[in-house]
């Protein structure tokens, strides 16, 4: 992989994004607009981070993960989950590309990380596209169908795949998280659209209303 190619992609895709709004608080530090024609970052977030000795603007890697994750989904059709890691995993090999280390990057984002039913969430956009946050935190949700749809004798077998393929997609993305979280201090894919939340947090209290959400994703919007 080359580095500098790399770093020129990623110039690239920042010379398309219409709109970068740093003005409200956003779950997991990042997000879009539901057209996507806005890249959210957290207002609290600071612009850039030390990292031995040299000053390293982070930007440029979160709307890189939020670019690719909203063009999976709303292009190619991708779930969070899908989209989540394929977004995780570009965020990573940029931040390796500028001689940064992935864990050093994600202790600096941690700190400033939002989960639902954070009381810091008072300013939260009305347009922000609320799908990541659902997708991915209704596992306790999707494992209850999964049982119960083996037990009706009337569930279609479309249904049943569409219902195991998800559940895999969750397990699968809860499995790596329990890897982070027994070798990574915190754990590197916690943060955002993201990493684990759980059941019984709190709704969301936007400056305007906005749309119920379900309990978001536990991950870390990512399941980005």
């Amino acid at each position: 992989m080359s580095s500098l190619m790399l770093d020129r992609a990623l110039d690239a895709i920042l010379r398309r994004v219409k709109n970068l709004d740093r003005n409200h608080d956003i779950p997991y530090l990042a997000g879009y607009s539901q057209d996507g024609k806005t890249i959210y970052i957290d207002r609290h977030l600071p612009k850039t981070f030390t990292f031995r000795g040299r000053t390293v603007e982070v930007d440029r890697f979160l709307i890189l993960h939020e670019e690719v994750e909203k063009t999976l989904i709303d292009q190619l059709g991708l779930h969070y989950l899908h989209a989540h890691q394929i977004a995780t995993r570009a965020e990573e090999a940029a931040v390796h590309a500028q001689r940064i280390t992935w864990k050093a990057y994600d202790r600096f984002m941690q700190k400033y990380v939002k989960a639902i039913g954070d009381e810091r969430l008072t300013k939260v956009p009305d347009d922000l596209d609320l799908k990541p946050y659902r997708d991915y935190h209704d596992y306790d949700l999707l494992r209850q169908m999964e049982q119960h749809m083996e037990r009706v004798k009337g569930a279609g077998a479309k249904e049943k795949t569409e219902l195991k393929r998800y559940a895999d997609a969750f397990r699968e993305e809860l499995r790596i998280q329990h890897r982070h979280e027994l070798h990574d201090d915190p754990p590197s894919d916690k943060r955002r659209k993201p990493a684990a939340k759980k059941p019984g947090a709190a709704k969301v209290k936007p400056s305007k209303p906005i749309k119920a959400t379900s309990k978001r994703r536990s991950t870390a919007k990512a399941t980005k």
